[in-house]
């Protein structure tokens, strides 16, 4: 049995939040397996959070920020890096995983989200030049990156949630050199995947893969995310 925390505070009216637990069921079906998921409600990660997160197998920050507790999703996010435990952050939940590498790792601790601190002095996480919200877009993936090899080709359409902050550009060499990797782009070359060399499994994307499970398909991105999970306790 695969246990996943969803790290987020839950919605019924937020679509990510619907789909999310039907894709973790599809991709775990077609991997032989039987997935478990708990929603994890970020407060709840201020205090103890590495004692409660011991548990899962896999992490997701999913979609619909601000959290109610921005300090209790970076906590979670971090465990998850250190503890080499498979994360995959989608839309809001991918701002934050840059956020906190930039925080923790980089030791930006001014490093913010420019939705919820306009005025912070290091805006990691930036407006997008344009909206993207709830539209289809085309990427290319770095060839060799762990992204890529998921869906087995460099170029892939997806869609977007509800979202209008990504990646501030002037920082993304920055967080490559740390060897969090710009993993896909967009048609304009702007940065809307990322993941962390050297784990398990450690990928943001902007947009919502978790979307297709409203037409019952397996995801590939969600599917090596749970294999990722699945190798942790074998």
């Amino acid at each position: 049995m695969i246990r996943v925390g969803l790290i987020g505070d839950y919605n019924r009216e937020v679509k990510a939040h619907i789909a999310i637990p039907a894709a973790l069921e599809l991709a775990a079906g077609d991997l032989g397996h039987q997935v478990e998921f708990e929603w994890i409600a970020t407060p709840s990660l201020e205090q103890d959070y590495e004692r409660k997160l011991a548990e899962f197998h896999a992490l997701w920050t999913v979609p619909a920020s601000p959290y109610a507790s921005m300090q209790g999703a970076l906590n979670g996010i971090r465990f998850a890096r250190e503890h080499q435990v498979p994360l995959l952050g989608t839309c809001g939940g991918f701002q934050h995983m840059i956020i906190e590498f930039a925080r923790n790792e980089l030791g930006l601790s001014e490093a913010d989200h420019a939705e919820e601190n306009p005025d912070a002095s290091v805006l990691l996480v930036a407006p997008l030049t344009c909206s993207v919200s709830e539209k289809t877009h085309e990427f290319k993936l770095a060839p060799g990156s762990k992204v890529a090899q998921s869906y087995g080709k460099e170029e892939i359409a997806e869609q977007y949630g509800i979202c209008n902050y990504g990646l501030n550009p002037e920082f993304a060499p920055l967080l490559e050199q740390a060897g969090m990797r710009v993993a896909g782009v967009d048609g304009n070359g702007e940065t809307r995947i990322m993941e962390l060399q050297g784990h398990p499994f450690f990928v943001g994307a902007l947009f919502q893969p978790e979307r297709s499970a409203f037409r019952q398909i397996v995801h590939p991105l969600i599917k090596s995310y749970l294999q990722a999970a699945i190798q942790s306790f074998i």
